[in-house]
């Protein structure tokens, strides 16, 4: 693989495979984050104008960690509008409008103060691990709410792993970040493996031409819960809640699809029954 190239915006010093000129961004402001190191062929910005803070994700720029085309890049999050436009949650970022632009395509986003809890960010990975249970309880209730209108919707949360949660520290709220691979179900895999992590991804999720539905989410769900409260294993030593809620998280992510609960609802009400006793 080659190096990388390095080029700076605003002083930020980023990393890209080629060259690339970003002096469109001049207009969403002056950018004071960056976001490198996606390998879904997008690079995201954190920008302010007017005292006004945008999330900017382009496609369109050869990306460092990207080896597909730049094209299906770009049409990858033009397909993710609509997503954005059907999705409205207050735990979800908000989305505000999108663009050809610099030869690509941009998504603009409302600016969210907080951190992503992913593994690939070891500094706010391990200060959101450090948060006690109760607080990383209330984040996994956000998310079960998120599930449920997703559902409701008739979505499937592809791509939906560690990453793709945020928390903002100073007034303790989650928000769901990164939806682009979201799709309407149910559906059958026409990938293999499918977008996402292998720690949050179903079986039906790994296999060519299997169905994907609710019960799909389900899973993704109870994978969720074990990486909240289980280091991400799912062993009872791990486990830092009660063994009825250990129960319910390990029925969910069962390979059998027919053994686990059979709706996102069933699965809330049953965590919460045994949250509350």
């Amino acid at each position: 693989m080659s190096e990388n190239y390095f080029q700076t915006l605003d002083g930020i010093k980023f990393k890209l495979k080629s060259p690339f000129d970003f002096g469109f961004m001049k207009k969403y402001g002056s950018v004071f984050r960056i976001y490198d190191d996606q390998d879904s062929g997008n690079i995201c910005f954190g920008c302010e104008k007017n005292g006004e803070k945008l999330f900017v994700k382009f496609a369109g720029a050869p990306t460092a960690e990207y080896n597909g085309k730049t094209g299906d890049a770009v049409s990858r999050l033009k397909s993710a509008v609509s997503v954005y436009e059907d999705l409205k949650h207050e735990n979800l970022i908000e989305y505000v409008y999108s663009e050809e632009i610099g030869g690509g395509f941009a998504m603009v986003f409302k600016w969210v103060d907080g951190e992503c809890m992913g593994r690939m960010y070891p500094e706010a990975h391990k200060r959101f691990f450090s948060l006690s249970v109760k607080k990383r309880l209330k984040v996994y209730s956000d998310i079960m709410s998120f599930f449920d209108y997703i559902s409701k919707l008739g979505y499937a949360a592809v791509d939906f792993y560690d990453g793709s949660i945020m928390y903002d520290f100073s007034e303790e709220k989650s928000v769901i970040c990164d939806i682009d691979y979201f799709r309407k179900a149910p559906f059958k895999n026409d990938m293999g493996k499918m977008w996402g992590s292998q720690k949050f991804q179903s079986p039906e999720e790994l296999r060519l031409g299997a169905k994907i539905d609710e019960i799909t989410n389900v899973y993704t769900l109870g994978a969720t819960a074990f990486a909240l409260f289980g280091k991400f294993e799912r062993t009872p030593e791990r486990w830092e809640l009660s063994s009825e809620l250990f129960n319910v998280a390990l029925k969910a992510v069962n390979d059998d699809r027919e053994k686990r609960q059979t709706s996102i609802a069933e699965y809330i009400s049953v965590w919460n029954k045994w949250e509350k006793s």
